[in-house]
């Protein structure tokens, strides 16, 4: 009998799929785990439902494959494993820091800077709501663990801006933290953003666009997902262009696509 239950009716869909792992694109709204008021409906219970029998073998100790995880708002790219060796070999680019994670986001207003790097530690902070449950916050302080976010603006109106960020660290909430801490909070993010900016997106316009690593076995590997469907009238009221390169607008950036620009972060492990 599986450890989760597997559920087909948690849709996702497979971005890449190589040698012993996939790389999926999360719904916002899914959770990523199960967990209390979670048992059945999460991105690993639709997993379960096509490769229980991988993924059972990995075990609790490895999370069933799952390398990383996404907050449940945030929509994106996750890479999962489907065999032991696939999972160490990735876990370790984990912890050395040579995997590459990049999302977009759409924040209030302008930040100061067209680019930069936020280096505040981040603490987490835990609430109990009741004898069985509790939730986790983050908060930027001094005796916090460290927290690497490269940043660039993409586009900027009136009121907003789109911004890709890459989360050199991996920290709870951590672009979401650093957004806001930079006086710029992400749109529809109602933990840290004021109420009149949780209001102005159908929910966190927040999205993990992009993964680059190298593969079980040395290729490397580049997966990106187009800009989210529910976030697209965001841009439009926010008179923003899409960052992928549709619509009328046109790409959001002519200078080297995807990547941090001249930030030195950025160029870490190009």
């Amino acid at each position: 009998m599986p450890s989760v239950e597997p559920n087909p009716r948690v849709t996702f869909k497979i971005r890449h799929q190589g040698d012993g792992f996939l790389v999926v694109e999360k719904p916002s709204r899914v959770v990523t785990q199960p967990g209390v008021g979670h048992e059945h409906d999460t991105l690993l219970n639709g997993l379960f439902a096509l490769h229980g029998n991988e993924l059972q073998r990995l075990g609790a100790a490895r999370g069933f494959g799952l390398l990383h995880r996404l907050d449940k708002e945030t929509s994106g790219l996750v890479i999962v494993a489907l065999r032991i060796d696939a999972y160490d070999q990735l876990r370790a680019q984990f912890e050395a820091r040579s995997l590459r994670k990049y999302y977009w986001a759409v924040v209030r207003g302008t930040p100061k800077r067209e680019q930069g790097v936020m280096r505040l530690s981040i603490d987490e902070v835990t609430k109990r709501a009741s004898r069985y449950t509790s939730t986790k916050t983050s908060r930027i302080s001094k005796v916090g663990k460290p927290a690497l976010t490269a940043w660039r603006v993409l586009a900027s109106s009136i009121s907003a801006s789109l911004v890709e960020a890459r989360p050199v660290t991996g920290r709870l909430h951590q672009v979401r933290v650093h957004m806001e801490a930079m006086g710029c909070p992400i749109l529809g993010d109602d933990t840290y953003a004021p109420k009149a900016v949780a209001a102005a997106a159908p929910r966190l316009a927040l999205h993990a666009h992009r993964l680059v690593f190298k593969a079980p076995g040395g290729a490397a590997v580049d997966v990106s997902s187009t800009w989210p469907r529910d976030l697209r009238g965001v841009l439009t009221r926010c008179e923003l262009p899409r960052p992928d390169g549709h619509g009328e607008t046109g790409t959001a950036s002519e200078d080297g696509g995807h990547e941090l620009g001249g930030d030195a972060v950025g160029q870490e492990h190009a």
